[in-house]
């Protein structure tokens, strides 16, 4: 598949693809970069099968033209007893800083795509335009019905071998995301070993190691930026953290302050906010947990409801200091506007 046909398929008129971004990305985003000529996106990665079908359902509602639905296939979480407790009575005092009571346990808030035969079954009902995976991907059986539905199928790599087993799968875009990328990395074992590359390097590698098309993600920010990575032979653009200051985006008044603050200069890659390595702007919780003295991080998602009941504990305070606020290093070059007149932008930018 060249550039050509991956954009003639899905009738695009720029290479840009917005990234899901869960939590952040919304059906008016989505739906106002499709219909300006990209490719919206939906992150269905911390979403039950109603509020997934409410998603795909208003999108719909407000632009006709193909959506890309991502969902997070990430192994079950692996519970270790003395690793929680250990973690819970480390946030301990924060918990009483806000006058609320620590967990004595700690919840899977998100079932992974691998273990969800409802949206399975509802996505394949749904025939989104494209499918793709972050953490790995599922079995062969699953997208064998995916690709007879007609459904074209992206998943991300951080790496040649990530990306050579994706192309075994038959995957059909993949996507090569830099360590520059802001939210979580898509790294299939989060334990091994991780060359961090950035995204030039790992797009430029795919595209001469690999036999399907690439898609550049991790602090691409403008159209000049765009640009580089279509001379480096990718087919399109994922963009994430550009897209945030739109006013279609969920970002709440705190995230798009620190956003357009110095404090959006500094980035960190760490899994203390989720249990998983994931690039957001720096803050209390992230310096907090990632201090020498803190104790192992937790499995992923196990990490994330810490972060989730210390966040609301925090906010009701009126202290944002506990949110996941996701960034890429790009993310001082964010701009305020529409995601038309962005999208519009970029486009002149790499003319």
């Amino acid at each position: 598949m060249t550039q050509l046909d991956l954009i003639a398929t899905l009738g695009l008129e720029s290479p840009i693809i917005q990234a899901p971004m869960a939590g952040v990305a919304t059906p008016e985003l989505a739906a106002a970069v499709s219909n300006a000529g990209g490719l919206g996106s939906l992150g269905l990665g911390a979403s039950t099968v109603d509020q997934a079908r409410a998603m795909m359902a208003a999108t719909r509602a407000l632009t006709d033209k193909p959506i890309n639905v991502n969902v997070f296939c990430h192994k079950a979480a692996q519970f270790d007893a003395a690793r929680e407790e250990a973690w819970i009575r480390y946030f301990a005092p924060h918990f009483a800083r806000f006058g609320a009571t620590p967990p004595t346990g700690l919840a899977e808030v998100y079932t992974s795509f691998l273990h969800d035969p409802a949206l399975q079954f509802l996505l394949l009902a749904e025939q989104p335009a494209v499918l793709s995976f972050h953490f790995g991907i599922p079995d062969d059986a699953y997208l064998t019905a995916v690709k007879a539905a007609g459904i074209l199928t992206m998943a991300s790599a951080t790496s040649l071998r990530e990306a050579k087993a994706l192309e075994q799968a038959g995957i059909d875009v993949i996507i090569a995301q830099g360590i520059e990328a802001g939210g979580h990395r898509g790294v299939f074992n989060p334990d091994g070993p991780d060359e961090r590359l950035s995204t030039a390097v790992l797009t430029r590698l795919l595209v001469k190691k690999c036999h399907r098309p690439i898609v550049a993600a991790g602090g691409i920010m403008d159209g000049q930026s765009v640009r580089a990575m279509l001379d480096l032979g990718a087919v399109a653009a994922q963009m994430g953290t550009a897209f945030i200051l739109c006013p279609e985006s969920a970002a709440n008044t705190s995230y798009r302050e620190n956003l357009r603050s110095e404090r959006a200069a500094t980035t960190c890659l760490t899994p203390v906010m989720s249990g998983r390595p994931a690039r957001g702007m720096v803050n209390e919780l992230i310096q907090w947990g990632d201090a020498k003295d803190a104790p192992a991080v937790p499995s992923y998602p196990l990490t994330y409801d810490l972060a989730k009941q210390l966040n609301a504990a925090a906010v009701a305070q009126g202290n944002h200091e506990f949110a996941a606020q996701w960034a890429g290093q790009g993310a001082p070059l964010a701009r305020e506007m529409s995601a038309a007149q962005l999208l519009r932008t970029i486009v002149k930018e790499m003319a």
